[in-house]
């Protein structure tokens, strides 16, 4: 049975002191989650270890680096490797973010070597994917999420994918004013684990959790993670109040 995710991106947000905070007001309501039911915190290089420290008593909770460089080592003054990542005892990092994609040029190739050095330090990767405005309105997204999904990580054998992680964002759906529905949500996340099927197996297809990006919010995030191939959500700025998130956490099915 694949896991079911409410994971926090914190993007460039807050101080120590607020994070941590942050933190311990979600800690202490006290959610019952299980081994299939997770909770992340992708917060910024500087918070890392401090994070580390404040969930450490709670089971089913997890910090995740939002980045990490696609080299193993060398002179990337201000980056950080996958290797530092795991000294410190991260277990996962988010791997080609929209924004990582847009600011930054990051193309599906370096995204493929970032999922390779993730592996080689038992880092698990959460891979995003998604389209544009322009890419949705030309009624191209299966074709370019498809491809994303081709170049990045389907040079990994089908033990590597298994259990992945992967987050479809509605790039289109994000500041724009406009929304996806649940159902959109659904028909993408279908597409997404049927290339999965065709590349590698059913069984591994099914082990793979989905999570949605595309401003997950308390009052949508029952609905969307009842979608049968929503696993639930990578979640923005609603990450960071503390009763929005604790909700979130509750909606997963």
């Amino acid at each position: 049975m694949r896991k079911q995710i409410a994971a926090a991106n914190w993007k460039m947000n807050l101080t120590l002191q607020q994070g941590v905070e942050l933190i311990g007001n979600i800690l202490k309501n006290n959610i019952s989650l299980s081994d299939q039911r997770q909770t992340l915190f992708a917060v910024p290089f500087p918070f890392l270890q401090a994070a580390q420290q404040a969930i450490d008593a709670h089971p089913h909770y997890f910090i995740a680096a939002q980045n990490c460089h696609f080299q193993k080592s060398g002179a990337f003054t201000g980056e950080v490797s996958a290797e530092m990542l795991a000294s410190i005892g991260i277990r996962y990092v988010i791997v080609g973010h929209s924004e990582r994609r847009e600011y930054f040029s990051e193309s599906n190739q370096i995204l493929a070597e970032k999922i390779n050095r993730c592996l080689e330090n038992q880092l698990k990767p959460i891979f995003c994917c998604g389209e544009s405005l322009a890419v949705r309105e030309a009624g191209n997204q299966n074709q370019y999420v498809s491809t994303q999904l081709h170049e990045s990580l389907f040079h990994l054998t089908a033990d590597q994918v298994r259990n992945f992680i992967i987050a479809y964002e509605p790039i289109w759906a994000i500041g724009t004013g406009k929304t996806a529905s649940s159902a959109q949500a659904q028909e993408m996340h279908l597409h997404i684990r049927s290339v999965i099927e065709k590349q590698y197996s059913s069984e591994i297809a099914s082990s793979v959790s989905i999570l949605y990006g595309g401003s997950v919010k308390a009052n949508n995030a029952r609905e969307i993670f009842g979608e049968t191939d929503v696993d639930g959500g990578l979640v923005g700025g609603a990450s960071l109040a503390a009763e929005e998130f604790s909700s979130i956490i509750r909606s997963l099915q």
